[in-house]
């Protein structure tokens, strides 16, 4: 028998390989003859680096890099055996680098995501693939660009400071000094929401306010970007309304149009690269699972993606998760079983700390039904 464990991280509590490793145990208790089969999952957003290099294998960099208010703080990506670079934006400009009171749209920026970039192409990498989730940022990829040499000018000539803010000052952008590594480079974007880069949709409405702004902030934001659009589109193509342009403030515009970089779903990317299709083959049931499962399960989260694999090759799948909400229509997928791992009333702190255990718990009792 066969079964595939592939998982999502347990937000806060249990990363993806922490949580496949916790369902094997308890599973393993009741079938220890089994083959197990564990691929850490992501979906493009936290979490996502790690488990590629767990699943595929890889080695971990370490660099400094200014975080979103310029300071400089270790960042860490991973490479593939392939060569393939696998990053996350948040490790330089994500929110949790922040306090509350030093969150600021008009100033945060992605300066730092083009310095690890910049790191990837010294050292010969010719493959990124970057995760844009847990922004603090709101300058349309502006500051990485600057880090990787596009000079930013306002009509005067002068260099824009960095942040969101700026943009509104922006008459050129100046490509001629950008690195010459960047040529030949593939830069493939996992986007975790689908939102254009302006309007009542955009970057700035729409996630704005998570990150500090307030109703004035978000309009000046919004002012901004639009013209750094307006600037760019100058050069024939114009990327504001592409989905996914509007991802991270504005970072999946700026490596869209400045780089060339293509945006794809993060799930998407993730089972192609961790090749979950031909684990799955020849499986006699999936177990997947997240932090929560839900009605947002359906909008391009981990389990949906496993599950859809799955099914093409008739292999049940059950979900495991810390809470289940919704749970008809998880049925209505075609999920066979769905388990809460939460097994009393208990405080938030208790649950993330006991997470491990509520996982091996309750993978141990889906074997026993599985074994009936």
């Amino acid at each position: 028998m066969k079964i595939v464990i592939a998982t999502d991280s347990f937000k806060e509590s249990l990363t993806a390989p922490q949580a496949c490793a916790a369902i094997q145990r308890g599973f393993a208790k009741i079938a220890p003859n089994v083959q197990y089969v564990q691929v850490p999952m992501a979906d493009g957003g936290e979490g996502t680096a790690a488990a590629l290099v767990s699943a595929c294998g890889g080695e971990w960099v370490n660099v400094r890099v200014s975080d979103p208010l310029g300071r400089q703080v270790l960042a860490k990506y991973g490479v593939l055996p392939n060569g393939t670079a696998v990053m996350e934006m948040a490790e330089a400009a994500g929110l949790h680098l922040l306090t509350l009171a030093e969150r600021n749209l008009m100033k945060t920026s992605t300066y730092g995501v083009g310095e690890m970039i910049a790191d990837a192409l010294g050292r010969g990498i010719k493959r990124i693939i970057l995760g844009i989730g847990g922004s603090a940022t709101n300058d349309g990829g502006a500051g990485m660009a600057q880090a990787l040499g596009f000079r930013l000018l306002d009509k005067a000539g002068r260099d824009l400071p960095r942040g969101g803010a700026a943009l509104r000052y922006l008459a050129a952008v100046n490509m001629s000094s950008s690195l010459y590594e960047l040529d030949g480079c593939e830069i493939v974007v996992a986007c975790d929401v689908v939102n254009p880069l302006c309007g009542d949709s955009g970057a700035s409405a729409v996630f704005g306010k998570q990150k500090g702004a307030n109703t004035q902030m978000i309009r000046e934001l919004d002012t901004a970007l639009t013209n750094f659009a307006d600037v760019l589109a100058r050069n024939g193509t114009d990327f504001r309304d592409e989905a996914g342009s509007g991802a991270a403030g504005g970072l999946g515009f700026g490596l869209r149009a400045l780089l060339g970089a293509q945006l794809r779903s993060g799930i998407d990317i993730v089972l192609e690269i961790t090749e979950l299709a031909n684990k799955i083959s020849g499986a006699d049931l999936v177990i997947t699972g997240e932090g929560c499962m839900d009605g947002q399960t359906t909008f391009g989260k981990v389990p949906l993606g496993v599950l859809r694999v799955a099914q093409e090759y008739g292999v049940p799948v059950v979900g495991l998760a810390g809470s289940v909400a919704d749970v008809d229509e998880l049925y209505a997928l075609g999920f066979a079983a769905v388990f809460p791992s939460i097994d009393r009333v208990a405080s938030l702190p208790d649950v993330l700390a006991n997470a491990e255990q509520n996982v091996e718990r309750t993978a141990r009792a889906i074997a026993a039904i599985w074994a009936l």
